[in-house]
């Protein structure tokens, strides 16, 4: 991205936000790699991902999600536990991603960050509620590396094609939407399904 526009800083945080509600290690681990190559050009709010230690404890912590994430039960206390880390984090990377707007539209684009990992990240943490009961490991492990996926693709398609990223991004919070209140309909449907009287 060779200039940032309000538009192209916009577009970065609703996938960047997006990204971290998924998978906040990844979304700054590849951020700070693709800037220190010098890849890709970020704004300069976000010159503190290049720092070696922030990629080296994104690295590390990265690896240790990506086991944590896959174990059956363990998974839902993971993410219980990472409510309060990747929404905050997005609303950083929010604010320091719009430091050349106004100090009013970085409030602004904190507040956006936090709502959208807050809605990946709860969408998230539905559906795997919804499949950890299953017996076998699989649906988890697929599930878990998916989300590792999609949280290194769109924050990469984020800082070549920031438009396209945002795009996809939304189409996603619009489906998680959609799917978590597929599910709570589901499950208040089973949850009052009328129980045989005992003979």
């Amino acid at each position: 991205m060779d200039a940032f526009t309000p538009t192209t800083i916009a577009a970065l945080v609703i996938a960047a936000s997006f990204a971290a509600g998924l998978n906040v290690y990844a979304t700054l681990l590849t951020l700070g790699l693709l800037a220190r190559a010098h890849w890709v050009e970020l704004p300069a709010g976000l010159d503190m991902l290049t720092h070696w230690w922030v990629i080296g404890v994104s690295g590390f912590m990265f690896a240790v999600e990506f086991v944590a994430d896959k174990i059956p039960a363990f998974d839902m206390v993971w993410n219980a536990v990472h409510t309060f880390v990747r929404i905050p984090i997005a609303a950083l990377l929010a604010y320091h991603a719009s430091a050349q707007l106004s100090p009013e539209m970085q409030i602004l684009a904190a507040v956006a960050g936090a709502g959208i990992a807050l809605v990946a990240h709860g969408s998230k943490t539905a559906v795997r509620a919804a499949v950890t009961p299953s017996p076998e490991p699989v649906s988890n492990i697929v599930l878990s590396t998916g989300e590792d996926f999609m949280a290194v693709g769109v924050t990469w398609l984020a800082t070549k094609h920031p438009l396209l990223a945002a795009g996809i991004a939304c189409g996603f919070l619009l489906l998680a939407v959609i799917l978590v209140h597929w599910l709570a309909k589901f499950i208040r449907k089973m949850w009052n399904k009328p129980r045989p009287a005992n003979a």
